[in-house]
């Protein structure tokens, strides 16, 4: 009897292994999708940006206006547009990894559950005499499972100092290249 209670939970615990792998795997192919993209679109950009700037160079005919062209704005706009393309990137790997945490967590709750479930089944029909053992295994079970929620936690805490770091990194490049205003010039008098 109790080997066909173990064997049935087993075969539902792979069930659901196999389900969230399936699900684990479908958010990895769309984040490599939208990253395909957000490259792709990269890509695109920075070959009309380049013959932009070639054609503006060769059509130069002396050093003032090439010197116009190679001004500390030009490097400014090109940071902007790697930090831009740096945060949608940030933004699906985050994507990710949030879905990610999330089915973790899921399977977590499920196994602690089921299993929760399985050693109140099995200890319920523990024959007569045994309850000394059965009631230490139940403390020493409840103790592991507490460990597991510590675990969770600590897992948790990581993922947000993760996502802080990476935002504040990201606020960090944004601001270190952001393109300052022209002030306005002042008028001579005439």
């Amino acid at each position: 009897m109790f080997q066909n209670q173990l064997n049935d939970h087993v075969a539902k615990a792979q069930a659901k292994a196999m389900e969230n792998a399936k699900h684990l795997a479908q958010v990895a192919t769309e984040s490599a999708q939208e990253l395909a993209q957000i490259n792709q679109a990269a890509a695109k950009d920075a070959l009309v940006v380049a013959q932009e700037a070639g054609a503006k160079l060769m059509a130069a005919k002396d050093p003032q206006q090439l010197a116009k062209l190679v001004q500390p704005e030009a490097a400014k706009e090109a940071a902007q547009y790697a930090a831009t393309y740096q945060a949608k990137v940030a933004k699906v790997v985050r994507n990710g990894n949030k879905e990610v945490a999330q089915v973790v967590d899921a399977s977590i709750d499920d196994a602690r559950d089921d299993l929760v479930k399985f050693v109140k089944e099995a200890t319920k029909s523990a024959p007569a005499g045994s309850e000394a053992f059965v009631s230490a295994f139940k403390t020493a079970f409840e103790a592991s499972i507490q460990q597991f929620d510590q675990v969770r936690a600590t897992a948790t805490d990581a993922f947000a100092n993760f996502e802080k770091n990476v935002d504040a990194a990201l606020a960090s490049l944004q601001g270190k290249y952001a393109v300052a205003k022209p002030a306005a010039k002042s008028r001579k008098a005439a």
